[in-house]
Formats: structure tokens, sequence, C-alpha cells
């Protein structure tokens, strides 16, 4: 059953399996999901698709996740971010904090801490009721 309010979240990550994983999840949950490989495809998939969040590694061929939060965030100010990033490489949220990102996640992470977090990242954002 689709929810009366649909969230429409942009999962950015240049791994295939990962990046299928998180739509599964996410999906499953009752998100809409658009993906892109890479941080400038994603950019573009902006210019042409509204979303309430985006979802982004950072480490990532093309453009890296901290380059297109901070345009991301400069282009679409009112639109959340969660930033993940595996590898032990904290220090790279941090930076993600930084430029622009509203949460970071660290991987590996489940199901569950996926959708709570982005829950998180969305409460009481632009009225949406109902998040999935």
């Amino acid at each position: 059953m689709k929810n009366a309010v649909s969230i429409r979240l942009l999962v950015i990550d240049d791994d295939n399996l990962v990046r299928a994983a998180l739509t599964d999840m996410l999906e499953t949950a009752g998100f809409e999901v658009v993906t892109a490989s890479n941080g400038r495809l994603g950019l573009e998939l902006l210019d042409t698709t509204p979303v309430d969040a985006i979802i982004t590694d950072i480490l990532m061929p093309e453009q890296e996740g901290l380059e297109t939060i901070r345009e991301a965030r400069q282009r679409f100010p009112e639109i959340r971010i969660l930033a993940i990033s595996g590898g032990g490489e904290t220090q790279l949220l941090r930076f993600a904090e930084s430029f622009g990102a509203d949460q970071t996640l660290p991987k590996p992470f489940t199901g569950s801490q996926l959708v709570a977090a982005v829950r998180s990242l969305l409460a009481g954002r632009g009225g949406k009721e109902g998040l999935p």
C-alpha cells in the first residue's frame, strides 16, 4: 500500500550492489527511491527530479561525496542530506558534516538503522507527516 505522502530519496553510491541493497531497504520501508552512481550524475538528476533527501557515499569516482554535499547544499538549501561511508572513515563523515550533511551514518549498518536515520533526517521537515 502506497503512503498518502510520497517521500522520494536520492541514493548516490558507486557500488552497484550497495546501491541496490540501499534501494531495496528503503523501498521496503515505503520510500520512493531514485539512484545515481556518482555525485555528478546525482546533481544532474536533482535538476529534473525533486527529492526530499539525499543519501550519498563519500568515496566515489567522477565526483565524490564531499563535493556533492557542498554543491547540493548551495543549490538546494532545503534538501536534507545523509552522508554514509565505510572502512573506518569517521574523519570523512566529520568532514561531510562541515560540508553541509545534516546527518552521517557509518557503514556497515542494518536496514533498520538506515530507515531510522532517514526518518530522523526527515522528521518535521516540510510539513510531511506520516513518514513510512
